[in-house]
């Protein structure tokens, strides 16, 4: 059985010999390099065929690495509301029915190395195979993934079951009420789609925040009272995790969670 260096070396050494121009790319002689290094040749890689030995390989080294981050379970939080939670972490740990992706219009995942973003994190946690499939329903689609809709995928090498990929509205400078409504389209769109599948836990990173620079109190807001509406019509049990990785987006949501229970 391979060593989890072994199977980090070999995933590199099989990336690189993809391409003539790679040959000239240095190893890293550290883990973290190496980890760094591996994370970027899966983010520029196309969606092109690959061997099974390597997703086997791939596969085996991703689990362990999420295993080493911890895996977070529904059962090991406290709702702060009925059918509600907000937990701070990184959603690829997440073990929930769902977890939900902030994705851009070409719906293939970040290309941009080792980028900070939830779509690369997401990618880059569940395997090569998360943009091959987007790929196949992207090219079945055949035009770029509009605002406010949902898709749903494998999760492969992440906890949870599925991914509900949705692409948010991008700001360029006052929030309209058209990107208000394409928001809690969002928002809305992967709960049905997620009730369709017969889901019973999705969680929600903060769409469209961030690198499409919708104003975070206010995407809360917007997430906070779609869910809730969307809940009260539908008396589902479906649950709901709010998840953020900043403090300051846990205070937003703590604080505005807070006055809906007064309500």
């Amino acid at each position: 059985m391979m060593t989890q260096e072994e199977r980090l070396e070999y995933l590199i050494d099989q990336l690189l010999h993809e391409k003539e121009e790679y040959k000239t790319i240095a190893v890293p002689s550290d883990s973290h390099g190496k980890r760094r290094l591996l994370r970027s040749l899966m983010n520029i890689r196309m969606p092109l065929p690959i061997s099974r030995e390597f997703l086997e390989i791939q596969d085996e080294y991703l689990k362990e690495e999420t295993e080493k981050k911890g895996i977070t379970r529904l059962e090991d939080l406290r709702p702060v509301l009925p059918g509600i939670y907000l937990w701070q972490g990184d959603i690829t740990t997440l073990a929930a029915d769902a977890i939900v992706n902030a994705a851009n219009s070409q719906m293939l995942g970040c290309f941009v190395p080792c980028h900070g973003c939830i779509d690369n994190a997401i990618h880059s946690a569940a395997g090569i195979q998360l943009r091959l499939e987007c790929a196949r329903i992207m090219d079945r689609q055949g035009f770029e993934e509009p605002t406010g809709r949902a898709k749903i995928t494998k999760a492969y090498n992440l906890p949870c079951r599925y991914i509900l990929h949705t692409v948010g509205p991008i700001i360029y400078g006052k929030v309209t009420g058209e990107s208000r409504k394409l928001l809690a389209d969002c928002y809305r769109s992967c709960l049905e789609l997620a009730a369709s599948y017969e889901l019973k836990s999705i969680a929600f990173c903060c769409i469209s925040t961030g690198e499409f620079h919708f104003p975070n109190e206010l995407a809360a807001q917007i997430a906070i009272e779609t869910v809730k509406e969307y809940q009260q019509t539908h008396h589902n049990s479906m649950e709901v995790v709010f998840n953020v990785f900043k403090d300051s987006d846990y205070e937003i949501y703590e604080r505005l969670l807070e006055s809906h229970r007064n309500i």
